[in-house]
């Protein structure tokens, strides 16, 4: 269920790829109108718990753009909505889709060089289930972090994957709600 193996030459290959692959990936990331958003009370929520869940200082649910991480609900980090779209965090989660651990980030080669385990953050433990669509793509990730190495249950990380698929069906929901507004202005332009 978790991806602990070290870094192959080409893992990180679909952060430069601009093909139809990850195109049509950031559409459906786009046609959820959720990246430079306020954040929403229920992406919040599930932050909050997974958090507590993990009992972790720093929870998120984020949104992997085509330049940067997009956190549309951030627990722990005042005044952060978004970081670097550097390998080894959120940008690989998304890139598979089982459950992403690094226990400690000071020592794992998939995360020596990031910012957020070398800067100010210090982060060391980050573990993370990507957020997937119904129809398959995956937008980005439910994540908690700590800067302190630590160890996850099984459990813990099937209940993130549980976070991860209400975003999705959050998500869905939001969808239908754009789908329908925009519906109701075509119809009031064409009686107009």
């Amino acid at each position: 269920m978790t991806n602990s193996n070290p870094v192959s030459s080409n893992a990180y290959e679909y952060l430069d790829n601009v093909g139809p692959e990850e195109q049509a990936r950031l559409e459906a990331v786009r046609r959820y109108r959720l990246v430079d958003q306020p954040v929403e009370d229920a992406y919040d929520r599930i932050a909050f718990v997974a958090g507590a869940i993990f009992n972790t200082p720093i929870a998120t649910v984020s949104l992997v753009e085509q330049d940067k991480v997009w956190l549309a609900a951030c627990q722990g980090l005042v005044g952060v909505r978004e970081v670097g779209k550097e390998p080894g965090l959120c940008a690989s989660v998304i890139a598979q889709d089982d459950v992403y651990v690094i226990n400690n980030a000071a020592v794992d080669p998939r995360t020596l060089e990031h910012p957020l385990v070398r800067g100010e953050l210090g982060l060391r433990f980050y573990a993370a289930a990507p957020i997937r669509t119904h129809d398959g793509y995956r937008l980005g990730t439910v994540n908690v972090i700590d800067n302190k190495p630590r160890e996850a249950t099984e459990r813990q990380l099937q209940a993130l994957e549980h976070l991860a698929s209400m975003v999705s069906d959050e998500l869905e929901l939001r969808l239908m709600v754009i789908r329908s507004a925009a519906a109701e202005q075509r119809m009031r332009e064409t009686v107009s």
